[in-house]
């Protein structure tokens, strides 16, 4: 599957979906038809956990026409954010302003409850480099497992106000959903970089945003988009394989 694409959608409406084409067709082992969607995401992003609730929503209520493949990319936010963790308030309090991150703030919180969430501001943030690593391991067990895995860490990091650059949350993430080798992994700073440099290099260098989604290589979706836009992109790639 090509890394790059021919053609680069935001499908804003239905207007404009009409007239765009899609070239690739996959079937799965079912009979459906496969949709293979590669996210780029940062793990201290909270529209990434808004664009993976929607996507997931799309996915249960498309389950009958088709079958689904789920892969997690590395992008960097805050590439420079200490590795020690400062405190979440402050560090966007810095990066925004009091008031824009109040503003941000207080519409993440109406969000994530409108999604049966909620929005938890406390602990720490910093460089998120130990969990990318961690996903792009967990990639190599099964794609199931590094679903699960990235959402435990949203789950960790925006409600629970537990910070994912710590070693001993991420190993309770990997355990949690039976991830090996995870404790091996993290105790060596340098094992998986060049890997998830390459991921980044590969997936992820030509955004300037995320969450970033694209389906079966040639749809990009951006942003925490709604079930019905992911549902009309499943169904224009059927459409176009048929």
């Amino acid at each position: 599957m090509p890394s790059r694409l021919l053609l680069s959608v935001r499908i804003p409406s239905p207007a404009k979906l009409n007239g765009l084409r899609c070239i690739r067709f996959m079937a799965s082992d079912t009979g459906k038809k496969l949709m293979q969607i590669d996210v780029s995401s940062d793990t201290v992003c909270p529209w990434c956990f808004v664009g993976k609730k929607n996507l997931e929503k799309a996915m249960e209520q498309s389950k009958d026409k088709f079958d689904f493949e789920v892969r997690w990319h590395p992008f960097f936010l805050n590439p420079d954010a200490p590795k020690e963790g400062i405190r979440k308030s402050d560090f966007y309090k810095m990066k925004f302003g009091p008031a824009q991150f109040e503003r941000a703030t207080s519409r993440m919180t109406e969000i994530f409850r409108g999604l049966g969430l909620e929005y938890d501001m406390s602990g720490l943030t910093g460089n998120t480099m130990d969990s990318h690593r961690l996903i792009t391991f967990a990639g190599h067990q099964g794609y199931d497992k590094q679903n699960a895995l990235v959402e435990e860490l949203f789950q960790s990091y925006f409600c629970q106000g537990k910070y994912i650059g710590d070693k001993q949350i991420l190993l309770d993430a990997a355990r949690k959903v039976g991830i090996e080798g995870a404790e091996e992994l993290l105790e060596d700073p340098s094992r998986g970089v060049d890997e998830v440099q390459e991921e980044l290099n590969k997936h992820s260098s030509g955004i300037s945003g995320v969450p970033h989604f694209v389906i079966n290589g040639k749809y990009q979706l951006s942003g925490g988009q709604p079930p019905s836009t992911f549902m009309r992109a499943f169904e224009m790639a059927a459409k176009d394989g048929a």
